[in-house]
This record gives structure tokens, sequence and C-alpha cells, in this order.
């Protein structure tokens, strides 16, 4: 598996690779997300991603939403904590409109003012959604509990009143500040070769600004674990433990990931599934998880279930964090574990569009991808004493935080 790295002069980066198929994938992806706002831009990075589809210097809004669609191809975007990503996929033969369209809405939006009115509505609305649904609002909550005034511990979305004050010169501040040159990586996964690949995105993409500015965030620290129950009157209860983990450029992240798939990843088979599933019949919603940042990490497990039962679930959910703490994976149990996460990882790599979104990650955080092979080996490097030492470091009852949704209070 090979990836070809290719920079321009003003320091966007291209990562290609050639792979056989009908369908192009390419993505224009911005270290620049919610952690680059102040308090007072909150959300905006989160607001410009939906903007930049309402209209460019030459492309009216329904211009922009047709160039692709038109000829069955998926044109999105997602805003992270972290970074921007604009991305397509297309039929192939259509890989240079794709590169000339997100070229286009990245550099060259306009950022209507009737435009910006009405997407505040439809974003407001978003979170109105958002907030209705307590599975995936306790996490944004969490985050807040655990990251406190740290621009990690605000959700992207960003709040009501704020958002209906953003001015089209506030927008226009923000893109402006953060849409830099060397920031900015293309990622493309198509059955074209990289020489091709190097000449659509250098005639797209060479006329933007050369800025070197480095990137500048403000660190987290002083966490203090902190545990609290909210009134949420609903039949099923919601709760989140967790604690700060492994950063992304930390050597025990591949550990930290081996435990996170263990304890609670999509296997079936996976502790916490049959703690409190199989063995208990306590809970269908039940997951965790670990995110990586450039500083610090995140490390969580979610459960939903009744009222009642949720004391029951955060026993047995304590309890395999213990066993993880107190017992050696045995030698079976710890080749099990490898083999289950490297099978992922390959089956992950068969979408397409999902490697071209981790190599344009890669290619953000580390300036690198490394091929499947590497990734093996590393999780081969990890010994079970590594995980053992890293859980009791990150599964330290005194270290873990808690929220809880529960009508019982």
């Amino acid at each position: 598996m090979s990836y070809q790295i290719h920079q321009l002069k003003n320091g966007i980066r291209l990562v290609h690779r050639q792979q056989r198929g009908g369908v192009a994938h390419i993505g224009v992806l911005i270290n620049a997300g919610s952690c680059d706002e102040n308090p007072d831009q909150q959300g905006m990075a989160h607001f410009i991603e939906h903007l930049i589809f309402k209209g460019t210097s030459k492309r009216s809004n329904y211009q922009v939403l047709s160039r692709l669609e038109n000829v069955g191809a998926d044109l999105n975007a997602f805003t992270s904590k972290e970074d921007t990503c604009v991305y397509a996929s297309v039929q192939g033969k259509y890989y240079q409109r794709a590169a000339e369209l997100l070229s286009d809405i990245v550099f060259h939006s306009v950022f209507p003012e009737k435009e910006i009115e009405k997407e505040k509505a439809v974003i407001i609305d978003e979170i109105n959604s958002y907030k209705d649904n307590p599975a995936e609002w306790i996490h944004d909550e969490f985050d807040a509990l655990v990251f406190k005034n740290h621009p990690l511990g605000r959700n992207i979305l960003g709040t009501q009143p704020k958002l209906k004050r953003y001015t089209r010169n506030d927008i226009l501040r923000f893109r402006d500040a953060n849409y830099i040159s060397s920031r900015i990586v293309v990622s493309s996964v198509a059955n074209i070769p990289f020489s091709r690949a190097i000449a659509v995105v250098e005639k797209y993409f060479s006329e933007v600004v050369a800025d070197f500015s480095p990137l500048q965030r403000t660190n987290f620290s002083g966490y203090q674990p902190e545990n609290s129950i909210r009134k949420y009157s609903r039949h099923q209860a919601h709760a989140v433990i967790g604690n700060i983990a492994c950063n992304a450029h930390d050597q025990r992240r591949i550990a930290m990931a081996m435990l996170n798939n263990i304890l609670g990843g999509p296997a079936m088979n996976s502790r916490l599934n049959i703690a409190l599933r199989e063995k208990n019949g306590i809970a269908y919603n039940l997951e965790s998880n670990y995110q990586p940042f450039s500083d610090t990490g995140l490390f969580s497990i979610y459960c939903g279930t009744d009222d009642a039962l949720m004391p029951k679930a955060i026993e047995l959910i304590h309890k395999e964090l213990q066993k993880l703490r107190e017992i050696k994976l045995s030698p079976i149990g710890f080749h099990t574990a490898q083999k289950q996460l490297k099978g992922q990882l390959a089956i992950s790599l068969e979408s397409y569009q999902s490697e071209m979104l981790s190599m344009g990650k890669s290619m953000l955080v580390y300036g690198k991808v490394d091929p499947v092979e590497e990734t093996y080996r590393k999780i081969e490097s990890v010994s079970a004493a590594n995980l053992m030492d890293l859980a009791n470091e990150v599964f330290n009852p005194s270290q873990l935080s808690s929220l809880r949704f529960s009508s019982n209070i």
C-alpha cells in the first residue's frame, strides 16, 4: 500500500493513493476546528463549514449544490475539535470537477448576508435537535465537565445567543486567520496516477496565498476529576465515565486504542458488552471511546439504561476497569486482542472514503501516513505489561470523572 506526498510552493500538501475502482474520493482537510475559537467565537468553525456551500465568487448556492450532485456524487463536510473537512466521492471521470469545486468553496466563498441569517436558524434547530438526544448531548456535557473552560470543553455547535450575534466580518476574520495554506491537506484515493493528481491539485490550489504561520493552541492542563448527577426526566438514564488519556503524539496511544477495544470496542465480545448485556441483560446502548487530541486525549465509557438499573451498570463497569488494572492478559487473550485490532483496521481500510479521510488526518497531525504494515508492527510491539501499566494510570478510580443524567434524584 503506497502513499505518495507532494507539497505545493504555498505549503498545501497532497497525499494520494492510486486505487483501482470507478469511484474517486478527494477531500480538503484544514487544521482548524472548535479548539481554534476564542470564547466569543464558539461555534464559528462549524458555522463556516455550513456557509461555504452557500455561494462563491462565481457560483450561486444552487450552482454549488448542483455541480457534483447532478452527476450523482456525494459532497459533504464536517467539523471536529481540531479540524474541518470538506470532501467528495465521485465517479473517477469527475475527479477534476470535484477538486475544482472543493477549491472554490473553501477559498472563494462569499458568505451572503441573507444566507448567513438563514443558516443561523438551521444551526439553532440542529442545536435543539441535539439537545433532544441525551445519548449524544451527554458527551458534550462530559467534555465540559472534564476540560472546563478550555476550548476542548466547548461544544462544536456553539450556543444560540452567540450564533445570533455573528456577522459576516466575524466569519471572514476567523476564516482568514485559520484557513492557512501550510495547515491544509488535500487527500485523494482514486484510480489515477500520482502525476495526474499533482497536476489537478496544482491547477486549483496553487493560487492560494502562501502562509507558513505556526499553529498555536492553548495546551490543556490542571485536570481535576469531578462527578455530577443531573436531573433528567426520562425513562432511560444516561452515564459517561472517563479520564484524560494519551495525546496524539504519545507512543502509548496504540496501547490505549487496544485497551479501549478490549473494553468497549465494536466487537460483540468486548468486556463491557459481555458483562452488562450478555450476562446481565442491562444495557443496549453501551460503548467506550478513545479520542487523542494534539496535547491531551479523552477516554470515556457511555451507558444508557433503565434508571433503576443504572447503579448496577456503573458497578459492573468499575469491576471491568478493575480487572484490567489488576489482572494481566494471558498470552492467548493478549494475542487475540492484537489480532482483533489489526482485523478491524484492515476492514476499515476497505472503505476508500474512510481511508482518504484517515490519510488526510494523519498528514495534518504527523506530516506522514504510515502504511498499514507499520501500524501492525506498532500493535505487535505493545506488551500485556504495557496495557496493565496504562490501565492503572487511565482507569485509576480516583482519577475518573463521571456524569449521569437521571430522573431518580
